[in-house]
């Protein structure tokens, strides 16, 4: 029975809105998940960011390049202000 539902889905088109609805609940659980969170960093590293973000190095690499995400570097390390972060989530 559950093999001939997965055939029955991997036959339908996926719709410019199925993608938009995903994407809209993505960012709410995702938004629930961070203001769930006891107490927020106040500072993340880079890697920390993409993965909350999802998003791959050069993606964090162009906010930076193109000023979507201010940061400062320390050494060698970048780090970002966690309320930056969420004013993108709630872009």
């Amino acid at each position: 029975m559950e093999s001939n539902q997965q055939n029955l889905f991997s036959k339908q088109p996926l719709t410019q809105s199925d993608l938009q609805e995903f994407k809209n609940s993505l960012i709410i659980e995702l938004k629930e998940l961070i203001l769930h969170k006891s107490e927020p960093k106040k500072w993340m590293k880079s890697a920390e960011v993409r993965t909350l973000l999802n998003i791959s190095p050069g993606t964090l690499q162009n906010f930076r390049i193109n000023g979507t995400l201010n940061f400062n570097r320390i050494g060698g390390i970048i780090y970002y202000k966690y309320e930056d972060i969420l004013k993108i989530l709630n872009q």
